[in-house]
This record gives structure tokens, sequence and C-alpha cells, in this order.
């Protein structure tokens, strides 16, 4: 470390804060986190090989989203072992849906900045990547979806303890879970620069998919028994994470191999 000559001149700058509004958006957000902090998940940490996937993503013109190709999968799965996106009611029983929907964030630009605006993708056990990728970008793009976030929000905001009790009454609503889906798929995005896995914090969704970093790693190709070769694929670290009610029998929340047919 270098060391600081005595004769350099004194350091100059102003002395104080700034004070900005706390944004509305902002607090559907902690008001979610603050609702799961009594929620106890089972998390599975896993890598997952990519690289058949984003050759096949990159292929289609426009490219294809992996938030789609992901959030097909999850559905396909989940449909698959309903027990893992099970959640109980307000009377104790257990429910789980025929279907699969399942909440993503789209980042969306507002007047306080970019916020992850959450939307629920309907049916994606059934649909393919092609439509559900067209799907975001039109959220993205904010021709669908999002208005809330501008017009109710801010008003619904100021209103003390509302967002709270809003959270509460949906974790055990039927109703509110058929608006608002039981699986989740979120990522680290920009923050994820190299492998490594991430654990988000507790919500109201029942299955939770977090895609971390996406790194290089060996892979082997072949069996052990014979003369193996290996490969450099790209891996992505992915967390599962389920406060679903486990059935006698119920496979790991980690397990599944659907793969979406890329239509």
């Amino acid at each position: 470390m270098r060391a600081v000559p005595v004769t350099d001149p004194a350091p100059t700058r102003e002395r104080g804060v700034v004070v900005r509004p706390f944004p509305s958006s902002r607090r559907l957000v902690t008001a979610a986190v603050r609702a799961g902090r009594r929620i106890m998940p089972m998390h599975g940490l896993f890598d997952v090989d990519v690289t058949t996937a984003r050759r096949l993503l990159a292929e289609s013109d426009p490219p294809l989203s992996m938030t789609a190709f992901v959030v097909a999968s999850l559905g396909r799965v989940a449909a698959a072992h309903p027990q893992v996106h099970a959640y109980r009611d307000w009377r104790g029983r257990l429910i789980e849906h025929r279907h699969v929907d399942v909440q993503t964030l789209v980042e969306v630009p507002t007047e306080h900045g970019p916020f992850g605006l959450v939307h629920v993708v309907r049916d994606a056990d059934i649909r393919g990547v092609t439509e559900i990728s067209a799907e975001l970008r039109a959220v993205k793009a904010g021709t669908a979806g999002g208005h809330l976030l501008d017009t109710v929000a801010p008003a619904l905001g100021r209103i003390p303890g509302l967002y709270r009790g809003m959270y509460a009454a949906m974790s055990r609503s039927r109703r509110v879970r058929l608006a608002t889906g039981t699986a989740q798929v979120t990522a680290v995005g920009m923050f994820g620069g190299g492998g490594g896995f991430a654990i988000a914090p507790p919500t109201l969704a029942s299955l939770v998919i977090v895609v971390g970093g996406l790194s290089r790693r060996p892979r082997a190709i072949g069996d052990r028994s014979k003369h193996a070769t290996s490969s450099i694929s790209p891996s992505a670290s992915t967390t599962t994470s389920s406060t679903a009610h486990p059935q006698p029998g119920s496979p790991p929340t980690s397990g599944g191999s659907c793969r979406p047919p890329l239509y």
C-alpha cells in the first residue's frame, strides 16, 4: 500500500446526506420478503448442462429466451409431480393444482429506475418456449401487463399495513393462488458474473427456481468403464426451493428431466 505523503493537499468533499423517496413499487417487494420470514423452505443445489439448450435457443430468429426455457421446463416437471408445488388452505387441507402457473421477474423501466415486475405465465406446463418468449418480450416492451404498477400501486402503497395484510391473506387463499401461481422462476441476472449458486428470500410461491451464475466446467462423455472423453460445457448453477408439504412417496424437488419443445 502506497504511503500518503504529508505534503499532499487534504481531500475535500461536502458532508451531508441525500434523502430520496422510497418507491411504492419497492414496497411490494419488501412486503413480500416480510411475508416469507416464517417460511422454512428446503433447498437443493445442482448444476445443469445448458449446452444444447443455448444452441437451440440461439438458432431461432429472433433468439429465444433462456428464462422462457426454464419456465417451460419447470412447468412440465411440476405438472408431472404436483406435490412439489402444493400448499395448504385455511382449513389445513393440501391443495394440488392440475395446471402450473409460473411467476417470473421481467425488468421494466419505471420513473424510479428499472424494476423487476412479477409476471405470471399461465399454463406453463403445456406451452412452448417460442410462445412464452414472445409473451415475456411483450411485457418487457410495455405492451402487455404491468399497467397496475404505474397506476394502482403508488396509491395503495401509501396505505399503512395494506401490503402486509394482502400477503398474509394470499398465503393460504386458493383464489389468490389461482391468480398468482404456485411456482416461481428468478435469476441473479446481471449480478451473476461467473459460476455460483443463489438463494432467494422465501416467498409465497411453493416452488422456486433460482438460476445462478453461468460457468464452463468439464463434463465426462461416455461410459466410465470405457475410454470416456470429456468436454468443457456451459453449466448453470441452479437452486430449487420448496415449501410444499410432501406426502409419502413424493419425489425430491430437484428431480425431473422434462425438456419442453422449442416451438
